[in-house]
């Protein structure tokens, strides 16, 4: 389920979704499926189970998770697109940054221009050779740079 949020709601969760928690909120987004504390804590390398908890505690009391009475397990309640996230697109378990598919489909496109298109060197073909080639680095170099602002 995805939220709307108002710009105060929007806020409350940028400022309480920073450094570790913000990591176990990516977690719960990519697994997919309820997790325990000690999954948390060894898939993040958390000093203990406890920080693992806390975490956890502050997603559910924001209402983003939700405790399962048993086995004692939290999974994602609502997904959320704030800062970073907003340039991500979930496919199943997986998170792509959305200039990823730009980049693709451009990349793709270019190459088959190349490939079937181009009879010779021409001022136009050219220009949509240096042209595509423009786009398509700009698009993967997009790509690359939101994936490095995930938080791990």
């Amino acid at each position: 389920m995805r939220c709307s949020l108002n710009a105060q709601k929007e806020t409350e969760f940028e400022y309480a979704l920073r450094g570790k928690a913000w990591q176990v909120y990516w977690l719960l987004l990519k697994s997919g499926h309820p997790v325990s504390v000690r999954e948390v804590q060894k898939a993040l390398h958390f000093s203990s189970p406890s920080v693992a908890h806390h975490h956890l505690e502050q997603l559910r009391q924001l209402g983003l998770v939700q405790k399962h009475e048993a086995g004692g397990q939290y999974s994602l309640v609502s997904e959320v697109k704030i800062g970073v996230l907003r340039h991500f697109v979930k496919l199943g378990r997986l998170l792509f940054p959305r200039y990823f598919f730009y980049a693709v489909f451009s990349t793709v496109f270019y190459a088959l221009y190349l490939l079937f298109l181009v009879q010779g060197v021409t001022r136009e073909n050219l220009f949509i050779i240096t042209f595509g080639a423009i786009v398509c680095v700009i698009f993967w170099y997009e790509a690359a740079r939101v994936w490095s602002l995930r938080p791990f």
